[in-house]
């Protein structure tokens, strides 16, 4: 029974269609800008009250950012400008502390201090919050929402960076394919197609990326993508240059495949041939490894602990997985568009591959360790829960890999009907065939026999009527004399037909060909595991584009423990909703209390509590208390005594606030009669 293996085109379809599913799942639910240096503290902070108006407003980051001259505002209640415009450095040894001077004479009110900058590794990050002068006010300002990185900029930015991560393994991977395992794959025409299409969609990307870094990180316009003032300043910052720096290495890579596709690969000589291999295979290396720099020089790698280990450490694992993904790639396409790839080709691969994943699972556990830090953070952090997403797929691959390398055991070497020279003219035939480029070709892949006796019956016609003209010549006398010169030939007796069983005979043979790959039913479980093993490798590479363009782990804790330390947020005129979970340690013991206190200012407020059970059912208890405590000024306990409204409601009114701080909420909850637990947690009211 024939073994028919799906067509390429469809193939690829398909895996685009997984990828485009799988990039909307992953960013469908995400923050359009996922911070990776966090604002770690403030002066004034997040809702105070101070008395007189301060010089100058503070902000402290957890690592380093870049700081322009808009990157800190500030707005009094009628939304105008309350600063200065001066940014001032104040960072000192390990603390990263920026200021922007104010205005003097400022009146009392509610002020809103509006931020946004770049964080050490490439990603822009923003934010707002408000203080006030003497007392709250009503403001006119809304609290801008932090939508940095966001938007349609947003999105095509996050589809260039996928892109020229794919077509980097892809034209890395697929050069060391051809010179590492498959030095003939240099005169294969798909093979060559291949890897030019990975150079121009990588230079294609990264000049995407340079137009569109300006509004990406400042106002998310697309229009000024081609500010040229904005253009000026991206090229002076970290990730201009090293975008730049990539065009320029592109250039050489744009050398490097000519010579590859060029020169070696008409090399007959074994000797020149494996000279010229060193040479393409070193000057290769360097350029790849400078390219792989360039992200490793404006991303993760770059900033955080270690940044001198980490950044050869982040090199290496692009190597790895470009030789690996995209050496995978071209075996693909391989095994397709030239079914003729020798079985030592693919064992040749599968020792790269194996020593590609050994590179992988070193340097990912090191990035692993630095990026997330502790064991909570791998699964209480968004981070975390994508490094474990992109472990499994790890996993699933090797499972694969490990399939497809016992199909290459199985695999024997297709016998070879054509000469080496003339295997693109055979890619090109095959080619033609599968795209459906002449009818004849379609019609034929299908027919039988009988239509190949017909056209050679043709082919035998027409050498019949060329011997009945030879004969006719020969039986003609011969009236001219020797001194003249021979008669033109006849011409072709029918160049149409001749052109038409040219174009059979090669769709027979074509067709001949792909019915014996089709046959070979080791080659057609290679080509299967190897596409389900691409597939998987498109997901995977996915995961890892949101996972460079998200808050690593060891940050967003540090953060969580800073303001933990310092208490939650509110600002004025907005209720204060906190969730406390608890356990008493009995029966029903655990739930979640959720608190809001609205209006979450001085003065009377309105008080509800909802006791709820892990899965978000009301929990009945017997007894609930709330007390206020400001520490700062010596002020309560201040008792609250709620009502039960329903099962799992409680509810209290004009609960009195006396002035504004950093209040400490306790909530004591009775499960039974000897079962109770108290939970606090600090805000700010007022």
């Amino acid at each position: 029974m024939t073994t028919t293996a799906p067509r390429l085109g469809t193939a690829v379809a398909r895996l685009l269609i997984l990828a485009a599913a799988l990039l909307g799942t992953l960013l469908a639910g995400a923050a359009p800008a996922s911070a990776h240096a966090a604002l770690t503290g403030s002066d004034p902070k997040d809702g105070a009250v101070v008395a007189t108006a301060p010089k100058e407003v503070n902000l402290t980051f957890s690592e380093q950012v870049a700081m322009s001259a808009d990157s800190i505002r500030v707005l009094d209640p009628a939304g105008r400008r309350a600063d200065t415009g001066e940014i001032r450095d104040l960072c000192s040894g390990s603390v990263v502390r920026y200021g922007v001077g104010l205005r003097a004479g400022l009146p009392d009110g509610t002020y809103t201090v509006a931020w946004q900058t770049v964080s050490a590794d490439s990603h822009p990050i923003a934010g707002a919050f408000t203080f006030s002068i003497g007392a709250p006010s009503a403001t006119s300002v809304a609290l801008p929402e932090p939508n940095a990185g966001g938007g349609l900029v947003g999105a095509l930015y996050g589809i260039a960076r996928y892109l020229s991560y794919a077509s980097f393994a892809v034209l890395v991977g697929g050069a060391a394919f051809v010179l590492a395992c498959w030095p003939r794959g240099a005169s294969v025409r798909p093979v060559q197609r291949t890897v030019v299409r990975g150079w121009l969609t990588l230079t294609g990307a990264t000049l995407v990326m340079l137009l569109l870094r300006n509004p990406y990180t400042g106002s998310g316009e697309l229009s000024d993508a081609f500010d040229l003032a904005g253009l000026k300043s991206v090229l002076e910052t970290k990730t201009g240059a090293a975008l730049t720096s990539r065009l320029l290495l592109l250039g050489a890579a744009a050398l490097f495949v000519a010579v590859l596709f060029g020169a070696y690969a008409r090399r007959t000589d074994p000797k020149e041939k494996k000279d010229l291999a060193f040479g393409l295979g070193l000057g290769g290396t360097v350029v790849a490894a400078g390219i792989a720099g360039t992200w490793a020089l404006a991303e993760h790698a770059s900033t955080g602990i270690q940044p001198g280990i980490a950044m050869p450490v982040d090199i290496l694992h692009l190597l790895a997985v470009a030789a690996w993904l995209g050496g995978l790639t071209v075996l693909l396409v391989a095994l397709y568009r030239a079914p003729s790839v020798e079985r030592s080709a693919v064992e040749r691969f599968s020792k790269v591959a194996f020593g590609s994943v050994v590179v992988l699972v070193a340097t990912g556990v090191y990035q692993s360790w630095r990026q997330v830090g502790s064991w909570s953070a791998l699964t209480d952090t968004r981070y975390g829960q994508l490094l474990l997403v992109k472990i499994g797929l790890m996993g699933v691959l090797l499972g694969i890999a490990w399939v497809s390398r016992r199909w290459t055991q199985r695999l024997a070497d297709p016998t070879r009907t054509e000469e080496p020279d003339t295997t693109e003219d055979a890619g090109e035939a095959e080619e033609a065939c599968n795209a459906g480029e002449t009818a004849e070709a379609e019609a034929l892949v299908g027919a039988d026999a009988d239509r190949d006796a017909d056209a050679n019956a043709g082919a035998d016609a027409v050498a019949d009527r060329d011997a009945e003209a030879d004969a006719h010549a020969d039986a003609t006398p011969d009236t001219t004399s020797d001194s003249e010169s021979d008669p033109e030939p006849d011409p072709d007796p029918d160049p149409e037909r001749a052109a038409q069983l040219a174009r059979q005979r090669a769709a027979v043979a074509t067709a001949r060909r792909k019915r014996e790959r089709d046959a070979d039913p080791e080659r057609a479980g290679l080509r299967r595991s190897v596409l389900t093993e691409a597939a998987v490798a498109v997901v995977l590479l996915a995961v890892t584009t949101v996972l460079t363009s998200t808050e690593p782990g060891r940050t967003e804790e540090e953060a969580g423990r800073t303001g933990s330390t310092s208490g939650s947020a509110a600002v004025p005129d907005r209720p204060v909703d906190i969730r406390l979970p608890f356990d008493t340690g009995g029966v029903d013991g655990k739930g979640v209390v959720r608190l809001s206190l609205d209006p979450g200012r001085t003065g009377a407020n309105a008080l509800h509590l909802f006791v709820e059970r892990p899965n978000g059912k009301p929990l009945d208890v017997p007894e609930i208390k709330v007390a206020f405590t400001l520490e700062a000024k010596d002020v309560g306990p201040l008792p609250v005594a709620p009502d039960r409204i329903q099962t799992g409601h409680w509810s209290a009114s004009g609960v009195q606030i006396p002035m504004p701080g950093e209040w400490k909420i306790q909530v004591t909850v009775r499960t039974s009669d000897i079962d109770q637990t108290t939970i606090d947690k600090n805000v700010k009211i007022g």
